[in-house]
């Protein structure tokens, strides 16, 4: 999990307070190989609380033009939508409006995004303040916040290709 840097400072920035990233890989329903996932949610930290920090990640997925509500885009076929991943050296680097951050994952996770060659990218608009940065997050905790129903039905889904140093 890593916190993020993010070069943007306006009103929506400061309603999303505190970005982090978090990610993980298992097995997928549709055809049983792992799948790697990585999450961005907020602490729910902003100045006007959890409510206008889910209203700003909203906004946030509109104006990158990902789907809210469980439709998976396919970021491959929308070259103009700005998310970008890049798998390099044991980490993972995200960078869209709003949000660049960086984080360490593990092999199973690499080998993962390099067997699919994407990465299931899950914009969570619901905040998630107990999942601090530096805190121990369990696979419990995970999956009863990321594979929560209305969690994932307020959530921005999209499959993002893999980029590398090398191209």
């Amino acid at each position: 999990m890593s916190q993020t840097n993010t070069a943007v400072n306006s009103t929506l920035q400061r309603r999303l307070g505190t970005l982090v990233v978090i990610p993980w890989a298992g097995e997928h329903h549709e055809d049983g190989r792992d799948m790697p996932f990585l999450m961005a949610y907020s602490l729910g930290d902003g100045p006007d609380g959890p409510e206008s920090g889910q209203e700003a990640a909203l906004a946030v997925a509109e104006e990158v033009g990902l789907p809210v509500g469980g439709a998976v885009l396919d970021v491959k076929q929308a070259p103009n939508v700005p998310v970008k991943i890049l798998v390099e050296g044991g980490q993972v680097v995200l960078t869209m409006p709003y949000l660049h951050a960086a984080c360490p994952v593990p092999e199973q996770w690499v080998a993962a995004a390099q067997d699919r060659g994407a990465v299931y990218f899950i914009l969570a608009t619901r905040a998630w303040p107990e999942a601090k940065p530096g805190t121990p997050v369990t696979e419990e905790t995970l999956q009863s916040f990321a594979g929560n129903v209305d969690v994932l039905g307020t959530a921005a889904h999209c499959l993002v290709p893999v980029g590398t140093l090398q191209g």
